[in-house]
């Protein structure tokens, strides 16, 4: 890959590929780091990474990235604590619901994490996240299904506590 394509990779990949990395880590200082390493990454590898396969490369690099980061985080015990006010005043309906969707989508394993996000988020089709995350399109459609139905029993559960 040349230094041509590889800004031309950048600038095509760059949105989504943030998108992405702040909708799984919740945190846009953390998604922009990891965005970063990953197109150094890209950069460094540069000569082994074919153009055509630079999209799948990046989500692939990026989603491994943000699980050693998950874990790493983990064994730092840092705990991200967002809790919203008892009172229960002035939230809009509209961002309650985001909040509850957020936080069901934020209990999510890992995998099932980045395959809702890719497919539901981003658009993309099975076999694109299969390619980027090293599984096959029916295991896609597998995590894909489990991802829903834990989301659509954490909402039936918060719904009953309302």
């Amino acid at each position: 890959m040349k230094k041509n394509e590889y800004n031309a990779v950048v600038d095509l990949h760059s949105r989504n590929l943030f998108r992405f990395a702040v909708n799984f880590l919740r945190n846009e200082a953390d998604a922009e780091d990891i965005v970063q390493d990953v197109f150094e990454k890209l950069w460094l590898n540069r000569e082994k990474v074919e153009l055509e396969k630079a999209k799948s490369w990046l989500f692939t690099c990026a989603n491994n990235a943000m699980l050693n980061f998950i874990k790493k985080r983990s064994r730092i015990d840092y705990r991200c604590t967002s809790s919203l006010p008892e009172n229960g005043s002035s939230f809009t309906h509209a961002f309650e619901s985001k909040q509850v969707i957020d936080r069901a989508v934020s209990i999510l394993p890992p995998i099932q994490k980045s395959i809702i996000l890719l497919r539901d988020l981003e658009g993309y089709a099975y076999n694109e996240i299969g390619a980027m995350l090293q599984l096959s399109e029916s295991q896609v459609k597998v995590y894909l299904f489990r991802a829903r139905m834990k989301i659509k029993k954490q909402l039936k559960g918060s719904r009953q506590l309302a």
